[in-house]
């Protein structure tokens, strides 16, 4: 019994070449620019022509590239030697990136060579929404149909409750705590990517898990007298988004007087977002508004608890033959998040 498991992540540009048409892929994509397609192209090539000086500037800070790619394919390896003489038979992680190589259709192409009798589908999005995980599973069915790729697959939702993903957020956050001056004087905040708020408000269950992750860690971490928030980032475009924001949060932890612990609640991986926006940009946002210190955790990378949580999740979905979401500890979304895939039985 061959085993694949195919890892879902955005992707980033590997030179500064792959830059804009990165951005176009990003753009293009019918879940983030939610217009019809006879519109959306046109303004995708728009957007990422207009996008595409900022971004080179933002990668060149990173030495011209996305490590996101690097840094995955880490994850990968980790996670099949821990799956290693599971009872799974042979397994192999694959990558497949939504915006930038290798794409799902490479990726698929990939799996059938490997001749897998069964496939995974493994989001590395903690929190499901329908512009990361739901995308990128609705283009894997089109690219493996494409690619003749009939296996039965499984498909993992989200795990925003899963035990060990959550103590590997606590692991990093008591380091980042034991690094800050005073603890006392100190606001945790849990920073995830923001979305305009009408795609929440069209069922979309993302903000609701990431603050169930946010509390969550907290509970586990067990210091009732942390000060602590929930805050979204690089917003976009002139739409409302969900709040507050983490420049707002910024600015009133320097108006208090407090110092901050940056946590990226939501990305698993550093890429420019937490490299160049939280390190760099919002840094100095930090410094103008007085924040006396400015902490960031880590993302998750290949910390062991989160290495475990993987394992176990594709062992659990395997074992089970169905979606994870209330399997994987989460109680499962509520009746007014009608985009939840586990809720409606649209996936697994």
């Amino acid at each position: 019994m061959k085993t694949a498991i195919v890892l879902f992540n955005l992707g980033g540009p590997d030179c500064p070449e792959a830059v804009q048409p990165f951005l176009f892929n990003l753009f293009s994509d019918p879940a983030i620019i939610r217009v019809p397609g006879i519109v959306r192209w046109p303004l995708a090539q728009l957007i990422s022509r207009r996008r595409a000086p900022v971004a080179r500037e933002i990668y060149a800070q990173l030495g011209g590239r996305s490590p996101i790619g690097e840094l995955t394919d880490q994850q990968a390896a980790a996670l099949q030697q821990q799956l290693g003489g599971a009872e799974l038979g042979e397994c192999r992680c694959f990558v497949a990136m939504r915006y930038w190589h290798p794409r799902a259709g490479e990726t698929a192409a990939a799996v059938k060579a490997f001749g897998a009798d069964r496939v995974v589908l493994l989001p590395l999005y903690p929190q499901y929404s329908t512009t990361t995980t739901g995308s990128s599973l609705k283009e894997w069915a089109e690219e493996a149909e494409k690619a003749g790729l009939d296996v039965p697959a499984v498909s993992v939702c989200c795990y925003p409750l899963d035990e060990e993903f959550i103590a590997a957020h606590v692991k990093l956050l008591k380091d980042a705590l034991a690094a800050a001056p005073d603890v006392t004087k100190t606001r945790v905040l849990f920073s995830a990517h923001g979305l305009p708020k009408r795609v929440v408000d069209a069922g979309d269950p993302y903000q609701d898990q990431v603050e169930r992750t946010s509390r969550k860690i907290v509970e586990v971490l067990d210091q009732p007298d942390l000060d602590w928030k929930v805050s979204y980032q690089s917003r976009v475009g002139p739409l409302e988004w969900i709040g507050p924001s983490t420049e707002a949060c910024i600015d009133e932890a320097g108006a208090e007087g407090k110092g901050l612990i940056v946590v990226p609640v939501a990305f698993v991986s550093e890429h420019s977002e937490t490299l160049v926006e939280l390190d760099i940009e919002y840094k100095e946002l930090a410094d103008k508004a007085g924040v006396p210190w400015y902490v960031r955790a880590p993302a998750l990378a290949t910390e062991n608890h989160f290495i475990a949580s993987l394992a176990q999740i594709v062992k659990d979905a395997v074992s089970r033959n169905v979606t994870l979401g209330p399997a994987c500890g989460f109680t499962g979304c509520s009746d007014r998040f009608s985009q939840c895939p586990a809720r409606a039985g649209r996936i697994g």
